[in-house]
């Protein structure tokens, strides 16, 4: 009995990992897969440089926006049916959103980063109850999977849309496959099985707790970078000279190297006092990688973007882990990755429409820079007090 039953565990544990990393397959490539083409899109839709900047900015504020959805649903759903819904509604929009005009464009942006936000505040709350003894390791292994759909799409969309005859649309919509092949292997997972509903959330806020905000704040401020790179930087290379499709092999290039540090920064740091030394470590290097994209002479650039990818990747991985390692329980780690997120990617939705703004007063890169080096600056601050080993809600 005791073998079958520590088999059972180890197959469920097993369907879980790979739905969780086809789920994180899938949270990047709604976003990753317009920056390539924000130019075209913008030419075919006559988008001005503000309304680019909406563009990129949209899915970004609704990651914070639909963030506070997440723990309602799941209280109403459990977890991880609540996942399943976000996914086939993120499959429908990517769908529909190429074919509608300006107004489908914008609509199924948002819609698709609402279901991405709902799903990435849940997932480390199943992390941290479904595989408590390696949050830290798993935490790094779907934010390397997530990396990897993000490179993917930010690499392939321009080939495609070559491929579909110069049709944006159809290169744009091919994204919605991930996320149908995702909601069906999640489904399949939880056949038969009674996902257990969060109980209701508890009087006390997380909101008046100072270290939850300095995660928050640090989240927010590293997300501010990672989308204003998906969504800037290919037209920043284009308009320093490089084609089209080298400025999307760039950042894909760019997120692909994101992998190696997104693993290893959370295992490094977890045998570490805390993690503000690798909070420097990262924001140092992505910052580096951003100023060398911007200012340095261009024959540099794989060298930059190689350097920004390993800095964002750890950047991220450890905004992650601290959702999960400044929780003592999996309900505190889900409502703190609700009000991080919430928080965090509202105001990280600024950083691509600043920088949009910034480029339509200026006609040019140099003050955007400037811009990204101060959020910089401020992530470092943030993270050296949210790295301190320390738990949210502790007297």
């Amino acid at each position: 009995m005791t073998n079958k039953t520590s088999t059972k565990k180890t197959r469920n544990a097993l369907f879980m990992f790979v739905g969780m990393m086809l789920v994180a397959l899938n949270l990047r490539p709604a976003l990753t897969s317009v920056g390539p083409i924000l130019k075209t899109i913008g030419d075919s839709l006559s988008l001005s440089s503000i309304g680019q900047g909406v563009l990129t900015t949209l899915p970004v504020l609704l990651l914070g926006l639909a963030a506070p959805l997440a723990p309602r649903a799941a209280r109403k759903l459990g977890m991880e049916r609540a996942v399943l819904v976000a996914l086939i509604i993120l499959g429908v929009a990517m769908i529909v959103r190429p074919y509608f005009g300006v107004s489908g464009l914008f609509l199924g942006t948002a819609v698709a980063g609402g279901c991405i936000g709902v799903m990435s505040v849940l997932l480390p709350g199943i992390v941290k109850r479904d595989f408590p003894e390696s949050a830290s390791l798993m935490t790094g292994i779907y934010t390397a999977v997530l990396c990897t759909g993000a490179s993917i799409a930010a690499g392939a969309t321009e080939p495609l849309r070559m491929a579909f005859d110069s049709a944006w649309q159809p290169a744009l919509a091919f994204w919605a496959i991930p996320a149908v092949i995702a909601a069906v292997a999640w489904w399949l997972q939880l056949d038969g099985k009674q996902t257990p509903k969060t109980p209701n959330a508890p009087k006390k806020s997380l909101f008046k707790d100072k270290l939850a905000w300095q995660i928050a704040f640090y989240m927010g401020l590293q997300s501010s970078l990672a989308y204003t790179v998906f969504g800037w930087l290919p037209t920043i290379l284009q308009d320093r000279g490089i084609e089209p499709v080298n400025a999307g092999l760039a950042v894909s290039v760019s997120i692909l190297v994101q992998v190696p540090t997104a693993i290893a920064a959370p295992w490094i740091a977890s045998h570490m006092r805390d993690q503000r030394a690798m909070v420097v470590l990262v924001m140092v290097a992505t910052l580096t990688g951003i100023a060398g994209s911007i200012y340095a002479p261009i024959e540099g650039i794989w060298l930059w973007v190689i350097v920004l990818g390993l800095g964002q990747g750890g950047s991220f991985s450890i905004a992650l882990t601290l959702l999960a390692v400044r929780a003592r329980d999996a309900d505190t780690a889900a409502r703190l990755s609700g009000m991080a997120q919430s928080v965090g990617y509202t105001m990280a939705a600024l950083g691509p429409l600043l920088v949009g703004v910034l480029h339509e007063r200026f006609d040019s890169w140099n003050v955007a820079g400037i811009f990204l080096s101060v959020i910089g600056i401020g992530a470092i601050v943030a993270g050296l007090g949210a790295g301190r080993r320390l738990y949210v809600l502790d007297d």
